[in-house]
């Protein structure tokens, strides 16, 4: 993990640009992953904490019908919920983190272990990418947080 922290560290740097987090499942792991590096603060722009649905819609603006429609574990919610910590903050790129990460509260069509990681860039469409990890709560949080570590790493890589 340490060492993803550094790569995005350094490549956010490079680009002069600042991360902004969305998370839901992960409570802030991922905030706290970034802030750890000493001298995050000149990437690291702010965190949301939106684990309630209502927070999803007050602080980031998520559509109500997304969530009413869709769920609040969606592709959709993920996007909205990326584009909304941009548009809510002062960063270059955002991160979101959207999912169950049990032992409970998983259905037959959204099991334990579901996870939506969306980003979004000034300017550009959303992605997001679907992930089904294993384990327990611990486990599936840190995989999410690693693997968000990782998409971000891609996506700068390409910008």
């Amino acid at each position: 993990m340490h060492s993803l922290v550094e790569e995005l560290s350094l490549l956010l740097t490079d680009k002069n640009l600042r991360l902004v987090s969305a998370e839901s499942c992960t409570g802030g792991l991922i905030a706290a992953a970034m802030t750890d590096r000493s001298g995050s603060s000149a990437i690291f722009e702010r965190g949301y904490i939106t684990y309630s649905n209502e927070s999803k819609i007050e602080e980031l603006g998520v559509k109500s019908e997304t969530i009413e429609t869709h769920g609040a574990v969606s592709e959709q919610t993920a996007a909205e919920m990326a584009v909304g910590a941009l548009k809510n903050s002062h960063a270059d790129i955002a991160v979101s983190v959207t999912g169950i990460a049990g032992p409970n509260g998983g259905t037959k069509e959204k099991p334990v272990g579901l996870v939506y990681i969306g980003i979004a860039l000034q300017n550009k469409e959303p992605q997001v990418w679907k992930n089904n990890f294993d384990g327990d709560r611990t486990s599936i949080r840190q995989a999410t947080v690693e693997k968000a570590l990782e998409l971000l790493i891609e996506k700068l890589g390409s910008v």
